[in-house]
């Protein structure tokens, strides 16, 4: 692989890695602390003397598998926690590969594991290789090179061997399908009719907007609020009402304070607060305008995902801080991936946004954390926004509600999220990681249920299913409706899944039918798929 390739590679990786917050650090210290930036001149110094004393080196050959233990150590080894101590190890490692560089080519290997160790917690990493590639000598950064090459092939492609975790008692497999090979989700084990087979948290939720502030259901778990027990939260825009003060403390450190609130997002012993309240208050509310003006839960989902992967990363950088972490709460954020590792693998639709929804996204994100708002480009904004159009699954309590708002949009522009009862009957959406991957089937071996009375995601299994087979569930309403005909029912279902999820379904149950009635696809004609997989996901793993 090249070195141009192999940085747009690890591009392809970074771009999803989860350092915004610690990138903001940085850059505010090279900016504001004249000694922080004679530190980095004194380095880079340093660097460029004995690059021109060692460009005769002759490279020692390193053996893969020895290149694979030194890997594995450096993996090992317990990394800096708070952005004082990642500068500090930074420095220290980038002057340790200065220093061994210079020693001869027995000591290349230790170099470049010096300037790895430094790459690791730098939190522009394309932007270090670069420099790399400028000042470090070429037989070290060609080292440098295969030790990330290595590590980004083994991180991605490991995986699946921790997500879904184990006792979830499911996996990811993947089948040929008619545009390439398709993720799905497959039992780990034998299950019964009735039986549970996962339990499982949303990552970020939205309540329907016309139920939201009525204290009606609470904002952050959905479970219905007993008569005068609501919780309203002081200091907030989006006027979010709570069933307990547990929910509003997670809900406040996971993403509404950053979109809705007030206080610093970083605290004094990280970076002072830069923020203007009032500006930040400002843009808060044309936001919150925008979003009830347009009616949508997409661009919210978006934006607590985003804030939410912004907070888990201010945890990281104070570890040893008082109060619950942002990610506690969902298990899949206790290990190496981010919340962006699992939501890149995701299948999306290609959509678009309104411009102005783009400018009022950054607008909120920069006024409580600037410098935030350059890790947010409009490409990502359409691209998460996709995903969440995709992959959101509908909250129903029961049989559902019957007093929902019907939209007067065209059916192709109305907001769907994978419901078995039909997006009508819901509170509210969530997104779910490892839900996502269930396919969608007429006759669905599945269903999510919300017996719990909040948004917690209770998978049932609709029959017995055999270990290895895939588990389905329904995107829509699949049942006969008293005054359809199994024709009627058949057409109205697959256009409803043409129109939310663009695809023609070819389940079992619709080939059947149609065969038995001679029912031809007039309804769905030449609806092919249309979800996509990242192109960087391609690349590695396949479509």
């Amino acid at each position: 692989m090249t070195r141009t390739s192999t940085v747009l590679t690890v591009a392809g990786v970074t771009l999803v890695s989860g350092l915004f917050v610690y990138a903001v650090y940085f850059d505010y210290r090279r900016r504001n602390d004249a000694s922080f930036r004679k530190k980095l001149r004194k380095e880079k110094k340093k660097i460029d003397k004995h690059v021109a004393q060692t460009k005769g080196d002759i490279s020692v050959s390193i053996d893969t598998e020895d290149l694979r233990a030194a890997l594995e150590k450096v993996r090992s080894e317990d990394m800096p926690g708070s952005a004082e101590e990642k500068e500090k190890f930074f420095m220290t490692h980038v002057g340790m590969g200065e220093q061994l560089s210079i020693q001869g080519p027995a000591f290349h290997l230790p170099a470049a594991l010096s300037f790895y160790r430094a790459l690791r917690v730098y939190p522009s990493p394309v932007e270090l290789i670069v420099i790399y590639q400028k000042t470090v000598p070429e037989p070290v950064f060609k080292i440098v090179m295969d030790l990330m090459n290595m590590d980004v092939k083994e991180r991605v492609e490991g995986y699946y061997n921790v997500f879904p975790p184990k006792n979830m008692k499911v996996k990811v497999g993947q089948v040929e399908a008619a545009d390439g090979k398709k993720k799905i989700l497959v039992a780990a084990e034998d299950f019964k009719a009735g039986d549970v087979i996962y339990k499982e948290q949303p990552i970020v939720t939205v309540l329907d907007l016309d139920l939201e502030g009525k204290g009606i259901y609470c904002t952050h778990c959905f479970r219905e609020i007993e008569k005068d027990m609501a919780i309203h939260a002081e200091q907030d825009r989006w006027d979010a009402v709570y069933c307990s003060k547990d929910c509003q403390v997670n809900s406040k450190t996971q993403s509404e304070n950053i979109l809705f609130g007030l206080e610093p997002i970083l605290p004094p012993q990280i970076a002072p607060d830069l923020t203007n309240k009032e500006e930040r208050k400002a843009v808060q509310q044309v936001f919150v305008d925008y979003l009830k003006r347009r009616g949508k839960a997409v661009p919210l989902l978006v934006s607590r995902f985003l804030a939410r992967q912004v907070a888990a990363e201010t945890t990281k950088m104070i570890p040893a801080a008082g109060g619950s972490s942002p990610a506690a709460s969902n298990s899949l954020e206790d290990g190496e991936y981010s919340f962006m590792d699992h939501i890149e693998r995701l299948r999306y639709l290609v959509t678009s946004i309104p411009d102005e929804e783009v400018t009022l996204v950054a607008n909120v994100l920069k006024a409580a954390l600037p410098g935030i708002e350059a890790f947010v480009s409009q490409e990502r904004q359409i691209l998460l926004t996709g995903k969440m159009a995709y992959n959101a699954i509908g909250v129903c309590f029961g049989g559902g509600r019957h007093d929902k708002p019907d939209s007067d949009e065209h059916p192709e522009d109305k907001e769907r999220t994978r419901t078995p009862y039909g997006t009508s009957k819901q509170i509210g959406s969530g997104f779910y990681a490892v839900s996502a991957y269930l396919n969608h089937s007429c006759d669905p071996s599945a269903r999510p249920s919300f017996s719990s009375g909040t948004a917690e995601l209770s998978l049932i299994a609709n029959r017995d299913i055999k270990e290895g087979e895939e588990i389905t569930m329904a995107y829509v309403d699949v049942s006969q409706h008293p005054d359809e005909s199994p024709t009627d029912a058949r057409r109205r279902r697959r256009i409803e899944l043409a129109c939310g999820w663009r695809f023609a379904c070819t389940c079992t149950k619709c080939l059947a039918e149609g065969a038995q009635g001679g029912v031809a696809d007039s309804d769905v004609p030449d609806q092919k798929d249309e979800s996509k997989v990242e192109e960087v996901v391609q690349r590695v793993e396949g479509p």
